[in-house]
């Protein structure tokens, strides 16, 4: 259930849409820790690039269901006629190269994780420390703000490892929703509740 908050307080760029709404109040932001949905985020930012971050939401049930829940495992042996099932799934975005980067990405996770230990150890490594972050998350600073050094260095070590639509643009969007940022405006009162959680939360190693 989504927590109730005043519109003029929360993110401006949750709108007034209610699934907009909830993915704002409820998620984003929110530490993870957990592979699969690590892997998901990471799969639906690269299926987003050129599109709204709206529609991909409003089709995650859909690749949620296309995709096997995003088990890693099984995703990487899908084969070519997966591809070509996926392609005819009028409910996901048909993008060929988009497609066929999530089982590569699934191909590669299974080896990070073999290296690793776990997506998410792996992944937390890049949070950011705070003293490199801006003192005042504002819209102003958020608007001008679509990388940072931590987004770079994971983006390249991801492409290294033979990722794909992992941009370092790409790759801030999945930290920002996967709470290794808190970039919730000052003011939102989801602010509080992912430093709140930060605090909880135990970096996976």
């Amino acid at each position: 259930m989504s927590h109730s908050t005043r519109p003029g307080n929360r993110c401006w760029w949750a709108g007034e849409d209610p699934v907009y709404v909830a993915y704002h109040d409820d998620e984003w932001g929110l530490p993870v820790a957990d592979d699969r949905r690590l892997f998901e985020k990471l799969c639906l930012e690269g299926f987003q690039a050129g599109l709204s971050w709206r529609t991909i939401l409003y089709k995650r049930p859909a690749f949620r269901a296309a995709f096997h829940d995003f088990d890693i495992a099984r995703v990487a042996r899908f084969s070519t006629r997966e591809v070509e099932r996926l392609l005819g799934d009028a409910g996901i975005v048909r993008h060929r190269g988009k497609i066929e980067s999530v089982i590569n990405n699934a191909k590669r996770t299974r080896e990070l994780v073999n290296e690793t230990g776990s997506l998410a150890a792996y992944v937390w490594r890049f949070e950011p420390k705070a003293s490199s972050r801006p003192r005042n998350i504002t819209r102003d600073v958020l608007q001008r703000m679509a990388t940072s050094p931590e987004s770079t260095a994971l983006s390249k070590d991801l492409r290294r490892r033979g990722f794909t639509f992992v941009g370092p643009t790409t790759v801030y969007a999945f930290m920002q929703a996967m709470g290794l940022v808190n970039d919730h405006v000052e003011g939102c009162p989801a602010r509080a509740r992912a430093k709140k959680a930060r605090a909880a939360f135990r970096v996976p190693r």
